[in-house]
């Protein structure tokens, strides 16, 4: 954040009777003492208080501050450029606000001044649904220690504005002792999982990826694919695509060899032997001709290892739902929202949808990705990924492709499935990040992100 903004302003700070109360005290005894004109206003002050928010409320009067209950009054009115501190509730919260707590948010929320959230935005719920509930809407939060759940769901992004996390010196043996379904990854998760290359490596000891992609008029799909394939690292790509698109191929990456469908503009079938693929990515660009749901069918049915699945490839089965007992253990879907409903239908909220994608990734012993700004990945163990990298320059048509290639070619080198998954999803998401720095996020393209890829230090800043 930038503090600078906040110096010289009047603060007004509304605490509750727990302990993120007691935060607000404690930060309205050091804004008073800094020379800040505070005004305090408590929230059911009588009710059972904290220690946390006794101790604090004693220190806070030894200070010249305006401290009022709001409960013997109505609501403060504050001058439009005085900065809102929430401390009413944080994390202590496991119920939908009412009464007259959910009157001050809202008037709150109707005030157009700054407002900072002190761990949570009062009546945000921790970890569990809080669609269609009454909450701050903070410009920014500080948190303590790590994301709360809350933060990674797109349903309460206008809750919470910009997260900042302060460290509060919890020792790491405490934080490494706490179980949780869900788990954060960032550059140091990355560096457990990849693999160093060893100096006498050759290209036969990264693997063999195939991608299957492209129709009449989709071949830049199967080009996307297939290039971030290249650039993922495997050692060798080649590209099935349909006879017409073997040109464009050829010319748009030459280091990739091409297989030839017998099908001049979709994809059909394929007459020679897969065993020396070490991964199979399928479905950018394909259509859903008759053909293609036929070849897919039979694909599912003779390939045994875990493959890639996306976009057209996942709308067949979406229509063929019996299929997906066929799925090899292992695969990975990756959906788009949209491609997700069709597959496991309509959740009522993003933690619902979430909560049904671990289940089917344990059913059906595989790992779904579900695609968005915190791109969360399933895996069949019960384990949850939240992803830290990627922005919103990256939704433009063609990403998806490109992440595609990058697992499929992650996938080849030998990683398991869970690491190609994770692996895949943080480079693709930090390539979208050196993109929109160089670019901007309106102008970047999904071109762009496979050029990223090539940045040295792309997996260790």
């Amino acid at each position: 954040m930038a503090y600078k903004k906040y110096l010289n302003k009047n603060f007004a700070i509304f605490c509750g009777p727990g302990n993120n109360g007691g935060d607000g005290l404690a930060i309205a005894r050091l804004l008073s003492l800094s020379g800040h004109a505070v005004q305090v206003f408590l929230l059911n002050s009588a009710s059972k208080r904290s220690s946390d928010f006794d101790i604090n409320y004693k220190c806070l009067k030894e200070v010249a501050s305006v401290i009022i209950d709001l409960k013997e009054i109505s609501l403060p009115s504050l001058a439009a450029d005085t900065i809102i501190i929430d401390a009413i509730f944080g994390t202590g919260l496991n119920r939908s606000l009412d009464g007259f707590s959910k009157q001050l948010v809202e008037y709150i929320n109707r005030l157009n001044n700054k407002v900072v959230a002190i761990d949570m935005p009062s009546g945000l719920l921790t970890d569990l649904s809080s669609k269609g509930l009454t909450a701050i809407k903070a410009n920014n939060t500080l948190t303590f220690q790590c994301f709360k759940a809350a933060f990674l769901l797109p349903e309460n992004e206008e809750y919470f504005g910009n997260v900042h996390i302060l460290d509060i010196n919890l020792h790491p043996s405490y934080l490494n002792s706490v179980e949780t379904t869900f788990e954060l990854v960032d550059q140091q998760f990355i560096s457990s999982i990849i693999k160093l290359r060893k100096a006498f490596s050759h290209k036969g000891n990264f693997g063999h990826a195939l991608i299957i992609a492209g129709s009449y008029g989709k071949m830049g799909a199967a080009v996307l694919s297939t290039k971030a394939c290249l650039q993922s690292g495997a050692g060798l790509v080649t590209a099935h695509v349909p006879a017409k698109g073997v040109e464009i191929m050829q010319i748009s990456a030459p280091e990739a060899m091409c297989r030839i469908d017998t099908q001049s503009e979709i994809i059909s079938n394929i007459d020679y032997d897969l065993k020396p693929y070490t991964s199979i990515g399928i479905g950018p660009g394909i259509g859903k001709e008759k053909m293609t749901t036929s070849f897919l069918y039979q694909l599912l049915k003779d390939y045994q290892k875990p493959m890639v699945i996306d976009a057209d490839a996942l709308n067949i089965l979406s229509e063929n739902p019996d299929w997906l007992s066929l799925l090899p253990p292992g695969s990975i879907l990756t959906p788009h929202p949209k491609e997700y409903a069709r597959l496991f239908g309509n959740d009522m909220n993003d933690l619902e949808k979430i909560n049904t994608a671990l289940q089917k990734a344990h059913d059906l012993k595989i790992i779904i990705i579900l695609k968005g700004h915190h791109t969360f990945i399933a895996t069949p163990d019960g384990k949850g990924y939240f992803n830290t990298t990627g922005n919103a320059g990256m939704a433009k048509g063609g990403s998806g492709d490109v992440l595609t290639g990058i697992i499929t070619g992650i996938l080849a080198q030998g990683y398991k499935p869970n690491e190609a998954a994770i692996l895949g999803v943080y480079m693709h998401g930090a390539a979208g990040d050196n993109a929109a720095a160089k670019y901007g996020m309106i102008s970047m393209t999904a071109t762009d992100l496979i050029e990223a890829l090539k940045t040295p230090d792309l997996l260790t800043k």
